[in-house]
């Protein structure tokens, strides 16, 4: 089992975000001298913890051929943009939004005096090129203690984007379980518990075969693997 936690990882960030990057896949990077894993999992290519200061904001960007999902562990987000302009999200709350070959533009907008928290994922697409997908987005509110299916699936549905990478997240209560059985990568945004017997803190990163989590108190568990 391989471990990275929020203290062995540099300061960045940039504008109004301050972030440390657990994953940044030579895939889309290259090679990178600090201690993130260079490696995600399936189209799993980067994930950022980030801290918004008060009323911060990311200024206006475009992306192109990813999938960004934006997972809120605490505060909120005023989003603006080319898709969904003006959405709201609070803790808990999960945001995915599809580039494809359309792309789109989008600025996450701190709307508090007070720093939130905020993981972001991106994931490539499974089917490159042009014309591409077209962009969209959607929006997912996990209740407390429920494991949300929020991205990825089969083309037949359409309650997630299309992808054999999956992420799932919850909200976790105390006590709860999680078990997972083959290869995957899970980050510990909030709340501390044991994985595989070992405890693990908040702002941890893990990668292992298998999954035997136990919650200790309300927190938020990410898992990500492939079909």
């Amino acid at each position: 089992m391989d471990i990275l936690t929020f203290d062995e990882l540099p300061q960045g960030g940039f504008a109004g975000l301050r972030e440390k990057r657990f994953v940044v896949d030579r895939r889309l990077f290259g090679n990178n001298k600090n201690t993130a894993f260079q490696d995600g999992i399936g189209n799993f290519v980067y994930l950022a913890d980030a801290n918004f200061v008060p009323n911060g904001e990311t200024g206006l960007h475009p992306h192109r051929e990813i999938d960004v999902i934006s997972i809120m562990v605490d505060g909120n987000i005023s989003h603006a943009g080319s898709l969904e302009h003006g959405q709201g999200l609070a803790a808990g709350m999960v945001q995915v939004q599809r580039a494809g070959g359309e792309g789109f533009e989008h600025n996450e907008i701190n709307p508090d005096d007070t720093k939130n928290h905020m993981i972001q994922i991106w994931v490539t697409p499974d089917e490159p090129g042009e014309p591409g997908e077209p962009a969209g987005y959607k929006v997912y509110n996990p209740k407390s203690g429920e494991l949300v299916h929020v991205y990825g699936g089969s083309k037949d549905q359409d309650e997630r984007f299309y992808s054999k990478t999956h992420i799932d997240v919850v909200n976790t209560i105390p006590e709860q379980s999680i078990a997972h059985t083959g290869d995957f990568m899970a980050y510990l945004s909030k709340g501390s518990g044991t994985i595989n017997g070992k405890t693990v803190a908040p702002r941890t990163l893990i990668r292992a075969s298998s999954m035997d989590f136990k919650a200790e108190d309300a927190g938020q568990l990410i898992l990500i693997y492939t079909s």
